[in-house]
């Protein structure tokens, strides 16, 4: 099975009995695994049952790929019997750490980009797509500095993850937007420089904008709608990959009802026609 390249949503529970009565008209949901990884209970009934209609792809939050301790080996045999369990067409982590010496923090932290974090990066993900048994795909994370002793750029160092490990990629351009308006640098330069070809997903979402020591701040805090600025960088990205590709819409703060979340999903879909109709008609 693979992944629909159309737009899908976050699945959360308090629309989980809407979606079974209704079967909205979403190619597919995602789930972070984490909130699966207990043996029974209503999560899994609902999940069972929403899976019986739709795709589902699985996006970690706790595997702590930059870790220098390496995978958590419970974590990890936990995200297998998952990904046994329920055959999602897709998995998919975050580029950062958030375990050191066996003390876990609910965060997603920043890695300098060199090539030692490079080394832990990919021989961590390799023993995840091992036990797995398939590649995953790698998401570009929100930042709010620099490193000063990074030695290669965000888009080189995921180009240098795909060559080494065979992982794809997982472009959130709601990130790159933040994190390249933070740090002053330019989202189409970064994506210039990421090899689409490995993008097998895109992650859209909202972010809110704060007053730091006099500073305008952008916070990845997928909490809204998708910002325009936001919207018109994907349609860059569509016309740079030229191809159809999973849009995933990601709330998960301040839930809204179903049908605010299905019509974001809708406008991805709609920007794809309108972007992509054009380059099959000069095809042929």
């Amino acid at each position: 099975m693979s992944l629909p390249a159309t737009s899908g949503i976050s699945l959360k529970p308090v629309h989980y009995r809407q979606i079974l009565d209704k079967l909205p008209a979403t190619g597919w949901f995602e789930i972070h695994p984490e909130n699966f990884m207990g043996n029974g209970g209503p999560p899994h009934h609902y999940l069972h049952a929403i899976c019986e209609h739709y795709p589902l792809s699985m996006h970690g939050v706790g595997m702590s790929l930059g870790s220098a301790h390496g995978i958590d080996k419970q974590h990890l045999q936990a995200l297998v019997e998952l990904v046994k369990r329920y055959q999602p067409a897709q998995v998919s982590e975050h580029l950062a750490w958030s375990h050191y010496n066996n003390v876990f923090l609910n965060d997603l932290l920043p890695l300098p980009y060199h090539e030692e974090s490079l080394a832990i990066v990919s021989d961590n993900i390799q023993r995840v797509q091992e036990a797995l048994g398939r590649n995953i795909l790698i998401e570009n994370p929100s930042s709010y500095l620099d490193f000063n002793n990074s030695t290669l750029s965000e888009p080189e160092f995921l180009t240098e993850l795909t060559r080494r490990t065979g992982c794809g990629l997982l472009l959130d351009v709601n990130n790159i937007y933040v994190s390249c308006t933070n740090l002053g640098l330019d989202p189409h330069y970064y994506i210039k420089g990421v090899p689409l070809a490995a993008v097998g997903e895109i992650h859209l979402a909202g972010h809110s904008v704060q007053q730091v020591d006099g500073m305008e701040i952008r916070i990845d805090d997928h909490g809204s709608v998708v910002k325009e600025d936001v919207w018109a960088l994907h349609e860059h990205v569509l016309q740079r990959a030229a191809r159809r590709l999973p849009v995933m819409i990601e709330w998960d703060t301040d839930v809204p009802t179903l049908p605010i979340l299905l019509a974001e999903g809708t406008r991805a879909n709609d920007i794809a026609n309108c972007v992509l109709a054009p380059m099959r008609t000069e095809v042929f």
